[in-house]
């Protein structure tokens, strides 16, 4: 087996591979972006259209139809949520909290949570419900 003497190195680099896993990782980008919104996703109580407090930096709390709490996407219980509620009080005394409850939970899993912001005296909450279509 011989090998060819007028073989020669490589002048060009192909760059299409590179290019295909740039757009990759800027599709993986961007489909992570958009997938960190705060909060769990339930089935919200209708109201009227007015300003939230959702347009601010806040802490979301969500109680599912089954009972679970979310503190933003994070599951956790009751004593829990009191902890991190606790450090984040330390951190900001004033953060707005935004309660999603769904629409078919119990009342008791939402007042429970109530109960809990009084008791840790968080003032700035809001109920976050679906706008009045009319």
């Amino acid at each position: 087996m011989q090998v060819q003497a007028d073989s020669k190195p490589y002048d060009e680099i192909n760059i299409t591979p590179m290019l295909d896993l740039a757009y990759v990782l800027l599709i993986i980008f961007i489909i992570m972006t958009t997938a960190t919104v705060q909060g769990m996703k339930v089935n919200l109580p209708k109201a009227s259209a007015a300003p939230s407090l959702a347009q601010q930096t806040t802490k979301a709390i969500t109680v599912t139809n089954d009972g679970k709490i979310f503190l933003d996407t994070i599951p956790v219980t009751l004593a829990e949520l009191e902890q991190r509620l606790l450090q984040q009080k330390a951190l900001t005394p004033e953060f707005p909290v935004v309660l999603r409850g769904d629409s078919q939970t119990q009342y008791q899993n939402v007042m429970d949570v109530l109960d809990l912001l009084g008791r840790l005296n968080i003032t700035q909450v809001g109920l976050a419900t679906k706008p009045l279509v009319k």
